[in-house]
């Protein structure tokens, strides 16, 4: 890794560089397209995209570039889309928010060029943004009531969007936060505009998806914002994260044996309960003119893959039938398609990684 080295701004200050001096996509060492513009795919309908969540610069554990190589294997397997969770800890210093570590900047700025090159869609998303991370440990501040954090999450927004004006939608695409909390949709509005306005102040036309509350329930509050939104593949909970060590109470989860999932002589979850549950709602929102995406889905390496399999092909229908894109939570990793530690799993071996090629044939086929 180069040597760190910071830049330490208020907002004010922040402003007045960005018009001044390079420190957009040209900086970066990334190219626009003569006569591009960042208008020609549209938050009423978004594209297939199909493809898996990168988790390099994720939390508090790993802090790693990203490697061209999967972006070239994802496309070679016929995907075109990756989703970048990223945690703002990595590219700021420790105790300061508003210092912005250079050297962490242009490592997201390759993988954005890794997907320019490979034909892979990026869409950048902030899983931890200053004051709100749905996971451990909770931020200090709380983006949803806090003014100094939403304020400071703002200002990321819009460094990223200076940064990156002028890539096509095509290309790039922001994810705002990463499954709001439950909150009054006008509250999730509220902060949701703030940020739209930040990144547009920057970049008028930039491709903005915003997550339903929890990932889950699509917020017709959003609407006015020209966004798209974001839904999840992870229902049930007992299939997709059985013994999931970090979901509380998925260690007393019943161990899944067969998909669909019977009790008491009552299927209680098959392909029609996904469909009346998880695609219905999403649907309404769409015919209002808001393009949906499914930004994480999957299940962990500990429910039985035979399970998974069952599981996931009846999802994959019904988001082919729904024409939505989707996002394995991992490429690699216990969601995952490579190194996904699955006991029940016998292994290909594929550039140094062990690859679960039931799983890769079945996305692919949908």
């Amino acid at each position: 890794m180069s040597e760190t080295r910071s830049v330490s701004l208020t907002r004010r200050e922040f402003l007045a560089a960005a018009a001044s001096a390079a420190t957009g996509i040209a900086a970066a060492g990334l190219s626009v397209p003569s006569g591009a513009k960042a208008t020609d795919v549209g938050a009423s309908h978004l594209p297939r995209w199909r493809g898996f969540n990168l988790q390099n610069k994720f939390g508090y554990g790993p802090n790693r570039s990203f490697d061209e190589r999967e972006f070239a294997w994802i496309a070679d397997w016929g995907f075109n889309f990756v989703r970048l969770p990223l945690s703002y800890k990595c590219w700021t210093e420790e105790g300061d928010w508003l210092k912005l570590r250079k050297d962490q900047l242009v490592e997201i700025d390759q993988a954005v060029e890794y997907g320019r090159k490979h034909g892979v869609h990026v869409c950048l998303n902030f899983h931890r943004a200053p004051g709100y991370c749905i996971g451990q440990p909770p931020e200090p501040l709380d983006l949803f009531r806090d003014e100094e954090a939403l304020g400071a999450c703002a200002y990321h927004w819009r460094h990223f969007a200076k940064r990156y004006q002028g890539i096509p939608n095509e290309q790039l695409s922001f994810n705002l936060v990463n499954e709001p909390p439950l909150t009054k949709t006008g509250n999730y509005a509220r902060v949701a505009g703030r940020l739209v306005e930040a990144i547009r102040e920057e970049d008028a036309d930039r491709l903005i998806i915003a997550d339903g509350i929890l990932g889950r329930m699509p917020v017709t509050a959003l609407k006015d914002l020209g966004v798209a939104q974001s839904t999840r593949g992870y229902d049930p909970m007992e299939v997709t994260h059985y013994n999931a060590s970090w979901v509380t109470g998925a260690d007393r989860f019943p161990r899944p044996e067969a998909w669909p999932i019977e009790r008491n002589g009552k299927t209680v979850w098959d392909k029609e309960a996904l469909r009346r549950r998880c695609i219905a709602p999403w649907r309404e929102l769409e015919a209002s003119g808001v393009g949906i995406h499914v930004g994480e889905c999957g299940a962990h390496n500990q429910t039985p893959h035979v399970v998974v399999l069952a599981w996931l092909h009846d999802f994959l229908e019904l988001w082919q039938e729904a024409q939505w894109g989707w996002a394995l939570w991992n490429l690699s990793g216990s969601f995952g398609i490579l190194d996904s530690g699955r006991a029940d799993v016998t292994y290909e071996d594929f550039q140094g990684c062990q690859l679960d090629r039931a799983m890769l044939d079945l996305l692919q086929a949908h």
